[in-house]
């Protein structure tokens, strides 16, 4: 078993919550948007433009970059955990592992904080 501070919960239950609760949050992100983009009279930049100007929206976009960020962490981190072991890689791995989990971090560093320059404006 490999256990590292780059886990997202406290335990493999936090983070299977932490996905699920995510994926509910992606799912009705995607619905709403397909329910708008197919139910919308007038589509066109200025719908699409009104729609993002509200500030609910904008909140649940957020929250929405947010549960993506989340989930792929979880995801990836999951991954890289399972596929690069000392069993595989040998001493390498544990260093290997950091590295990627420290790329990955930044990208999902980077990606909030651009989301949140789109959404926001700041």
């Amino acid at each position: 078993m490999v256990t590292t501070v780059t886990s997202f919960g406290r335990s493999g239950v936090f983070d299977w919550l932490y996905q699920r609760v995510t994926a509910v949050v992606l799912l009705a992100y995607t619905l709403f948007i397909v329910g708008f983009i197919f139910f919308s009279d007038d589509f066109g930049y200025e719908s699409w433009s009104a729609l993002f100007a509200q500030g609910w929206m904008r909140i649940f976009s957020l929250v929405a970059l947010l549960s993506t960020i989340a989930h792929a962490w979880i995801g990836l981190w999951s991954v890289v955990t399972d596929y690069i072991t000392n069993r595989t890689l040998g001493p390498k791995a544990t260093v290997l592992r950091v590295v990627i989990q420290l790329l990955l971090g930044a990208v999902a560093v980077y990606y909030a904080l651009w989301g949140i320059d789109i959404l926001w404006g700041v």
